[in-house]
């Protein structure tokens, strides 16, 4: 059963999809010094206003942009919901915390699954609701959910993504611990590349059956082929340096697509900026991808959005297999990695795109799209 995407809901510092695309495309950044709060130091981050954003004004912006999109209105009862965030409610709980209160209002709104309820109550869904959490692979691990939600015929169609607000303290305090965090900008896969840069945002689609789309004579931006996840079961932060388990993803993915490394015509990469991650994920894709394939993070201009960033990757892929341009890999002057990557808006005649996503604990995704 095919699988198709009719409508995108984005948000980021960079604006909504189309000012994100736009922008992205003249290698502008959401990314600038901030110091939202006075107790931390200044780091560079892609906050969507002037201050810290709220989970649930995300979540309703990108759930009505992506039902507008896709000209649906609700209430849409029997719609599935697959909607993750690896942070949550996370800077509600910090802030109840700083105000050291005994007793918590609302205290059900603050749950780990708050962004798939409020993406339900959006939609006026009343049927299945998903909340997947898989660290940095969580936008992707939704939209594989969706994918075989609607391919076992359990949903027609599906709302599924990421949103993720992860400008918290306690989350700045923590990626600054592990040596995460750039203090200047990000730069993926650059030699001189210093840490990731956090970012507000998120996309939901909605995704549904061929012939759903079709009889109601909907706009399609593209297919969702198939995907494949694994875990490394390695360290509780740092990918495995063997990389066999997310080579595993890779190609679980290929083969379920029915596609061969040659039939893709690019590569959205997880491409944090981090030390780690960019080698890993380099020498993944030389090791798959000999014969070289246009390669690009779009993460250099939204900033990394956690669980989102996958959510946001696919968006990245449907527009460029819409337009036939590739997004340029923003902040990469000097790449450590001989990969042809895209550092300036391509013209390509693709078919074929990949996603990738890697976590925190060893979270492996991809995800293949096709026109």
């Amino acid at each position: 059963m095919d699988v198709v995407v009719t409508g995108i809901g984005l948000i980021s510092a960079l604006g909504n999809l189309e000012q994100t695309w736009r922008r992205s495309l003249s290698s502008q950044t959401g990314i600038c010094l901030r110091q939202p709060f006075p107790e931390l130091a200044p780091r560079p981050l892609a906050l969507i206003g002037s201050s810290p954003s709220a989970l649930r004004t995300l979540v309703g912006r990108v759930a009505i942009a992506a039902l507008q999109d896709a000209a649906l209105e609700p209430p849409l009862t029997d719609c599935g919901i697959v909607v993750g965030s690896s942070r949550g409610q996370q800077a509600q709980w910090e802030k109840l915390a700083r105000l050291n209160q005994d007793r918590i209002e609302n205290w059900l709104e603050t749950l780990p699954n708050a962004a798939a309820i409020a993406t339900a109550h959006e939609v006026g869904a009343v049927g299945l609701v998903l909340s997947p959490m898989a660290a940095c692979a969580t936008g992707l691990w939704a939209i594989a959910q969706a994918f075989e939600l609607i391919q076992t015929g359990q949903c027609q169609r599906v709302v599924a993504g990421a949103v993720e607000a992860p400008i918290t303290p306690l989350t700045l305090a923590g990626f600054t611990q592990v040596g995460a965090l750039a203090k200047i900008g990000a730069y993926p896969f650059d030699c001189h590349r210093e840490g990731l840069a956090l970012g507000e945002g998120g996309a939901v689609f909605v995704m549904e059956t061929a012939e759903s789309a079709e009889r109601r004579l909907a706009r399609v931006y593209g297919h969702i082929l198939s995907f494949g996840l694994t875990a490394d079961g390695h360290h509780v932060s740092a990918p495995d340096p063997s990389g066999r388990m997310g080579a595993i993803a890779i190609k679980q993915c290929l083969e379920r697509s029915g596609l061969t490394p040659e039939a893709i015509g690019y590569i959205h990469a997880h491409g944090t900026a981090t030390q780690l991650n960019d080698r890993n994920e380099a020498q993944l894709i030389q090791r798959i991808f000999p014969q070289g394939v246009p390669v690009s993070s779009t993460k250099g201009a939204t900033g990394h959005t956690l669980g989102a960033s996958g959510a946001l990757g696919i968006a990245f892929c449907l527009m460029a297999l819409k337009h036939q341009t590739l997004p340029p890999c923003v902040g990469l002057s000097n790449p450590e990695f001989e990969l042809d990557f895209v550092t300036e808006p391509r013209s390509a005649m693709i078919q074929n795109a990949l996603c990738l996503s890697f976590g925190f604990g060893g979270q492996n995704a991809a995800i293949a799209l096709g026109c």
